[in-house]
């Protein structure tokens, strides 16, 4: 019966598929068409080029034609708009090559819970509709769609129009009586480009949901957890390193607020310090949208724990009555040596076995994983302490509070 088990998870191991979070969907398929990605999203470099040269080469051309490169009547011009290279230039690429990094690390998901005995036999029909349901949203042509119209409706025309747009003369919108006035450039720019950037952005929002549902669904399983793993967390440690697969959107997303901020500070004198809220704001949205979903498992492993603890002490208690009756009180034989007894051995590993229980974290996350992710979101915006400090004092005041 046993053998007929292993056997069954090994079938299923082998033929289980890969799992990827952006191997689909409506533009995921328009790139193959178009010759800019293969079937395991290779030629990542043609798409960042090809895409942030729709976004950006036609506003500089528009911005030359209309004299607003570096001279012209505005006081942001094309060339010096911080906010706008960052965006195309380095976030849009980010967002793009991330795509790659999150398929690559996290194609063996669905593997490593197999591969662990995580998922009970009976529960296994259940498994399987929650990858199944992921990769049909996933490739949702619905789904996209929508967000389409949710860029053009809600990106454009609320949120940029009324709360980003720079409350200044500028390359791509001038002031006038009756509102601001899109120029040519302004025109790409509102219409072409920036949805572009939106709906790459929002389409990562969406696949994080996918991955926070499936999350949930698989957490709603009775999972198979061994709380002595050393991985401290019953053998789900695999999903902290799921975490480090996302360094280049939290980078993606501090290069989004760096740029904006930079324009404000270079053209409406503004200082990085009254920023700090929205600073932290982006930090924590981070850190709640990446490491947030793992912490559905956290019921799971308290539960686990508190078993762990109670079963393991029981067999502790029980060992050591023994050990004490044997070694303590007269019941070991004359002749049996101490030295070199198994028994001082198993009562070390016993007591390594407690400990590791005992530690048990209650979520899937390392203090490494919540590191790294703060300090790829900070990245970005570290060079703007430069408008606070010169170089050589910021360099001193950093080396005073790490030595």
């Amino acid at each position: 019966m046993k053998s007929r088990t292993s056997a069954s998870n090994h079938d299923l191991l082998r033929d289980s598929p890969d799992f990827s979070l952006v191997l689909g969907g409506p533009l995921f398929q328009l790139m193959r068409r178009a010759h800019l990605s293969d079937d395991a999203l290779m030629l990542a470099r043609q798409r960042i080029i090809v895409i942030t040269l729709i976004a950006w080469l036609p506003l500089l051309v528009l911005s030359a034609l209309e004299g607003q490169v570096l001279g012209g009547s505005a006081t942001v011009p094309f060339l010096l708009d911080v906010e706008v290279h960052v965006r195309f230039l380095v976030a849009l690429p980010l967002l793009i090559a991330a795509e790659l990094v999150v398929h690559q690390r996290m194609r063996s998901v669905v593997k490593l819970f197999l591969g662990r005995h995580l998922i009970p036999e009976s529960a296994m029909t259940r498994f399987n509709a929650a990858i199944a349901s992921a990769f049909r949203l996933r490739n949702s042509v619905l789904a996209e769609a929508l967000l389409i119209a949710f860029v053009y409706v809600v990106g454009v025309l609320i949120v940029w129009r009324h709360y980003m747009a720079l409350d200044a003369a500028t390359w791509y919108a001038t002031a006038s009586v009756s509102g601001s006035k899109l120029s040519l450039a302004g025109m790409w720019y509102g219409y072409v480009s920036l949805p572009m950037f939106q709906f790459l952005l929002c389409r990562w929002y969406f696949r994080l949901f996918i991955w926070a549902r499936l999350l949930w669904q698989v957490s709603r399983i009775e999972l198979s957890l061994v709380p002595t793993h050393p991985d401290r967390v019953g053998g789900l440690g695999f999903l902290s390193n799921t975490v480090f697969a996302f360094a280049l959107l939290a980078v993606a997303h501090g290069t989004m607020l760096a740029g904006p901020l930079a324009n404000r500070i270079f053209y409406l004198g503004a200082a990085l310090i009254e920023y700090k809220i929205e600073i932290a704001v982006v930090v924590i949205f981070m850190l709640c949208v990446v490491l947030g979903p793992l912490l559905v498992f956290a019921p799971q492993l308290a539960h686990a724990k508190r078993k762990g603890l109670r079963e393991y002490g029981t067999l502790a208690e029980r060992y050591v009555r023994e050990f004490d009756a044997k070694w303590l009180r007269g019941g070991a034989p004359a002749d049996e040596p101490l030295v070199g007894s198994g028994d001082i051995q198993s009562l070390s590993d016993l007591n390594n076995s407690y400990e590791v229980v005992r530690t048990m974290r209650v979520a899937p996350v390392t203090k490494e994983a919540v590191i790294q992710l703060v300090v790829a979101t900070l990245a970005p915006i570290a060079p703007l302490l430069l408008t606070m400090m010169p170089l050589e004092q910021l360099l001193k005041t950093l080396l005073g509070v790490l030595f």
